[in-house]
């Protein structure tokens, strides 16, 4: 698969059937490690996580946080409430990886992140981008085990999708371009 097939195909997948192997995981590890980074630091550090009491964990924290948000509009609680308990289902049957940088080297774990998904779709897997903000960042970095000198970027989840993935609705191409200015 080269590259512009890969960005095409590449999904966010919420809900998953099985996680990938530990050899695709490596793969992907593998092409997100080759991603640019400041100054060649290669800052990132990577965490396989297969024991399911920390799979729990880090779906309940992602339910905790998410189950704070206001209700949009014309939402109840009760909606905010059924998508926070999505988020922590949505763990299931998923391969977990934890990407980590060492703090202030913003920008570099992204980059790596986004070489990961890539390598996922050419594996023929979906994935999906799980943030943790404010006390539940620093509840997962402590559960990780963490140095002080590290932050989490994020924990990224790949498997097989398990049911259909609709394509993302995108804004018609290049009417977010722009020349010279804004």
């Amino acid at each position: 698969m080269d590259i512009y097939e890969a960005i095409e195909k590449r999904r966010t997948v919420r809900i998953f059937k099985k996680g990938a192997t530990e050899e695709q995981l490596r793969k992907i590890i593998l092409a997100g490690s080759k991603a640019p980074s400041a100054g060649n630091r290669q800052s990132w550090e990577f965490i396989m996580i297969d024991d399911a009491k920390i799979i729990d964990q880090l779906g309940e924290i992602k339910y905790q946080l998410n189950r704070k948000f206001s209700p949009g509009p014309g939402e109840t609680q009760k909606d905010v409430e059924d998508r926070a308990l999505n988020q922590k289902r949505w763990f299931q049957n998923s391969s977990v990886v934890a990407v980590c940088t060492r703090s202030g080297d913003f920008g570099t774990g992204w980059l790596a992140v986004e070489n990961m998904s890539l390598a996922a779709a050419a594996e023929g897997l979906g994935s999906n981008i799980i943030t943790y903000w404010d006390e539940g960042k620093k509840e997962v970095e402590r559960i990780l085990g963490l140095p002080g000198d590290y932050e989490l970027t994020c924990v990224l989840k790949f498997g097989v999708a398990g049911g259909e993935v609709t394509p993302p609705k995108r804004r018609p191409e290049f009417k977010w371009l722009h020349k010279n200015k804004f």
